[in-house]
């Protein structure tokens, strides 16, 4: 059994939602005034979870000096998809596939925030590396509000062996770069698709490159020349679904 730290209002509040069981216990501090807190205190109550009362030092070292809000929850972590599920994943999908890449994300808020956007926009998975990339941890799950545990996250062991996968499966690969004769808005997303992602500062490899079907750009109008990853998802992701026509 593996036990992973959960710790934010949002973030516990998902778990308890939709995984009550896995909570172990849950550690809050012994005097709060917010309102959200002590809601999610009552139904922690209710579900006769083993609450300890910390004082907010105790809270501070345990969450690592992490913004906890005033609660953390130990949980049993749940079972990660593998790369071996990927093919039956791609199989079973009922609407056409969109998925993430993430090529060398390794900030926990960015990679929080890239899976929240990625839930938002009803993508159906996210992929990274398992080297070179952010672990799932509190602080991603904490930026992320919840995100986490409705989005399917994997890493896998070799980006370009994944890629040549999903190509088998007929997902066309859309690298994004800073400069491209292509802009994402000239370009069709209708089809089965997987949007590479890189980090603000390097983007994408060129070995990753290699294995693109397309590379595109997000026009920049001023003195900025890159956004931000999550930024960067949001735009390609809901480009996508407004093609699609779901809005």
């Amino acid at each position: 059994m593996v036990v992973e730290l959960v710790y934010g209002i949002h973030a516990v509040k998902s778990v308890l939602d939709n995984h009550s069981k896995r909570i172990l216990s849950v550690y809050t501090t012994q005097k709060y005034k917010d309102l959200r807190l002590k809601s999610l205190i009552d139904q922690i109550k209710q579900c006769k979870i083993n609450i300890k009362k910390c004082d907010r030092q105790q809270l501070d070292i345990k969450a690592q000096g992490a913004l906890h809000q005033g609660i953390i929850a130990e949980i049993v972590q749940k079972y990660c998809m593998k790369e071996n599920d990927l093919p039956n994943f791609l199989i079973q999908c009922k609407t056409t596939p969109l998925l993430v890449i993430l090529d060398g994300v390794t900030d926990p808020h960015n990679l929080g925030a890239c899976l929240r956007t990625a839930d938002a926009a009803g993508a159906h998975m996210v992929i990274a590396p398992r080297n070179r990339s952010a672990r799932l941890n509190g602080t991603v799950r904490k930026v992320a509000s919840g995100s986490v545990e409705y989005i399917p996250f994997i890493q896998v062991t070799n980006l370009s062996r994944t890629l040549k996968l999903l190509q088998n499966h007929n997902i066309w690969i859309i690298g994004t770069i800073i400069k491209s004769k292509r802009l994402i808005f000239n370009t069709e997303l209708i089809k089965p698709l997987a949007f590479v992602m890189g980090s603000e500062g390097k983007g994408i490899r060129r070995l990753t490159q290699k294995y693109c079907d397309e590379l595109i750009t997000i026009p920049m109008l001023r003195a900025a020349t890159s956004l931000n990853v999550s930024v960067a998802t949001g735009i390609c992701l809901f480009e996508a679904l407004r093609q699609r026509g779901k809005y």
